[in-house]
C-alpha cells in the first residue's frame, strides 16, 4: 500500500495561557482581566493540526517535558490527528509555554518560554520513516535556526519544498534563506524583514516584491486587507482581498492560514488557489469564537 502524500512540520508546541482583558497593559500597568483559559499552542503545533484540518495526513517533530504542560500538549496534538511519533518527551525539562493577553478588539500580544522546544534533538530528522510520502516541510522561528537548516537541508535531500513562516521576526542567516521555498510573514515581520510598511493590501504587495528579490516566494498577509504573494511562477505578483467578517479574535489566524495553504498544496494545487482557499479559510477562524 503507497503512503499517501502529506506535510512534516519541524517546530515548536507551546501551553498558552490566554487571557481576557478590556486592554493589553502598558509598561507598569495593572490590568483586570475576566477570564483566562489553557489553550494547545506553538505555532508548529497549531500549523501542524491545521493541516490536518484542511484533510492532508501530517508529521510533527517537536520536543516536550515531562510535565503537565506536555502530557496536555501531546493529548492535544493526537486529538486533533496529527502523528506524534517523532515528538520527545525530554526527562526534568520544562515544556515550552505562553501568556498571551487577548484584548476587546480580538487582538492579542503574547510572550513565550522556549522550554524543550530550544532542544529538540536533530537527529530526529534522519529517520526515513518521518519523510515518507511528504512533499512539503514546514518549519517557523520559535526553533533556533541551526534546527531550521538541519531541517531544510533534509527535506531539500529528498525533493521536498521548504516553506517557513518567519515568526517571531528575527534576522535569517544567508545560509539559511536559498533553503526556503515559500516564505509566509504577516505585517510585521514583512517590515521587519525588507523594511516596507503593510498597511494595507498595497503595502502587502510592495512588501511580497521586495521580499522575493531573497526568497524564492514571499507570501505577506495584511489581516483583514489580504494576501498578497510575489515570486517564482506566479507571473506577476498577485493579491487576494480579505473577506468582510466579524472579527472575534485573530489567535492563531496565520498557523491556520499556512495550514490550509500547505494542504493544498500537497494535494496539487497551484500556489494561487492554496492562497485562496487559506485567506478564506483563515477569515471564517478569526470570525469563530475560540
Amino acid at each position: 500500500m503507497s503512503t499517501p502524500p502529506c506535510a512534516v512540520v519541524v517546530g515548536s508546541l507551546h501551553y498558552d495561557i490566554v487571557v481576557d482583558a478590556p486592554h493589553r497593559p502598558a509598561a507598569g500597568e495593572t490590568v483586570t482581566g475576566t477570564a483566562w483559559r489553557p489553550v494547545f499552542g506553538g505555532k508548529g503545533g497549531n500549523q501542524a493540526a491545521a493541516v490536518v484540518a484542511a484533510g492532508v495526513p501530517c508529521r510533527m517533530v517537536s520536543a516536550v517535558g515531562d510535565d503537565g504542560f506536555g502530557t496536555f500538549l501531546r493529548d492535544r496534538l493526537c486529538a486533533a490527528g496529527v502523528d506524534d511519533r517523532h515528538v520527545a518527551t525530554l526527562p526534568g525539562q520544562g515544556s515550552g509555554m505562553s501568556v498571551a493577553i487577548m484584548d476587546a478588539g480580538g487582538d492579542y500580544g503574547a510572550v513565550i518560554v522556549s522550554g524543550t522546544n530550544a532542544a529538540i534533538a536533530p537527529e530526529a530528522l534522519d529517520r526515513d520513516a518521518l519523510w515518507q510520502g511528504a512533499t512539503h516541510l514546514v518549519l517557523q522561528n520559535e526553533i533556533p535556526e541551526a534546527l531550521n537548516i538541519a531541517a531544510a537541508r533534509a527535506a531539500r535531500a529528498r525533493g521536498l519544498a521548504v516553506v517557513l513562516n518567519a515568526a517571531p521576526a528575527r534576522t535569517l542567516s544567508e545560509t539559511f534563506v536559498p533553503l526556503v521555498d515559500i516564505l509566509v510573514v504577516n505585517a510585521g515581520e514583512a517590515e521587519a524583514l525588507c523594511g516596507v510598511a503593510v498597511g494595507s493590501l498595497d503595502g502587502a504587495r510592495a512588501a511580497a516584491e521586495a521580499l522575493a528579490d531573497r526568497f524564492a516566494v514571499a507570501v505577506v498577509t495584511a489581516g483583514g486587507d489580504g494576501v498578497a504573494a510575489a515570486g517564482t511562477g506566479l507571473d506577476g505578483t498577485r493579491s487576494e482581498p480579505g473577506h468582510k467578517v466579524r472579527l472575534v479574535s485573530t489567535h492563531g489566524a496565520v498557523d491556520c492560514f499556512i495550514g490550509t495553504m500547505v494542504a493544498r498544496l500537497v494535494e496539487g494545487h497551484p500556489l494561487t488557489e492554496a492562497i485562496a482557499d487559506a485567506n478564506l479559510t483563515a477569515a471564517r477562524r478569526v470570525s469563530s469564537p475560540r
